[in-house]
């Protein structure tokens, strides 16, 4: 063979892989709970670049995001990954909206409280200690249950628990927020509407203009463990698995940890 016929040969056969590659090319859609945005900033470039794989993300409460595909409400998005609260997604896995089998554990949010930043941080080391805080604080502030909020819900009820819900009440200010930015939910916080705010560390970690304070005492903490499944209704299931298994890899972790998660629970 000639090497103007290997030439062209070999540029043919190059055209054609890359056609080929872009054929197989998926844009994966994913409906996350908006905890792990700037976790997921972080890690998506590096899977698109070595998959050749685009993925578009839609943040939001893990509740709403549970609520939308349990009642199949979520075809305008037409996800191929969701990312909820574990007990959420096994949920959605025996109701057949998640494909089983397919749930993966990504990583764990602990709550913590906020504080302005450059404002003194108040003594929550112990149970007692966070009573007296929040009691003391002109007005403190947490997510609004009513919007699928995990750490909203918690804390309603661990208020109603530590009995303090009712004497705070008048100073309590309820984030309302859509929650697909999660570094807006403490502006509140930042401008000094509210002295106080309680929150998920992930979230607290990437907020402009406020300070984590610190974990909840050990006794009254809650750890929501996030997990991922494939959507039952994927397109591109075969590629949602590999993004599902990049974010829960080994090499993740360095990034779950610096982003204020917990990891390690396996169950």
């Amino acid at each position: 063979m000639s090497h103007r016929k290997i030439v062209i040969t070999a540029f043919v056969v190059l055209a054609a892989m890359r056609t080929v590659g872009i054929a197989h090319a998926a844009d994966i859609k994913v409906l996350s709970s908006g905890s792990l945005k700037l976790a997921l900033s972080q890690l998506l470039p590096d899977f698109e670049r070595s998959s050749g794989n685009t993925v578009t993300v839609t943040y939001g409460p893990a509740g709403a995001i549970a609520g939308l595909i349990k009642k199949g409400d979520a075809a305008d998005v037409a996800p191929d990954v969701v990312i909820v609260s574990r007990s959420q997604l096994q949920d959605l896995e025996s109701q057949g909206k998640v494909v089983q089998g397919s749930r993966v554990n990504i990583a764990g949010s602990a709550l913590g409280v906020a504080v302005r930043k450059g404002a003194a941080k108040p003594d929550i080391s112990s149970v007692e200690a966070f009573k007296r805080t929040l009691l003391a604080a002109r007005a403190i502030g947490y997510r609004d249950p009513a919007t699928g909020s995990s750490s909203g819900t918690y804390t309603a009820s661990l208020l109603e628990r530590l009995g303090i819900a009712q004497e705070l009440k008048s100073r309590t200010r309820l984030d309302r927020s859509e929650g697909d930015a999660p570094e807006n939910v403490f502006q509140a916080l930042a401008k000094g509407d509210i002295e106080i705010q309680i929150g998920q560390i992930s979230e607290i970690v990437i907020a402009p203009g406020i300070d984590l304070a610190g974990p909840f005492p050990s006794e009254i903490q809650n750890v929501t463990w996030l997990a991922a499944g494939i959507v039952a209704t994927s397109k591109a299931p075969d590629a949602a698995r590999a993004l599902i298994s990049f974010i829960s890899s080994p090499a993740a972790a360095a990034v779950w940890k610096a982003g204020g998660f917990q990891l390690g629970d396996k169950n």
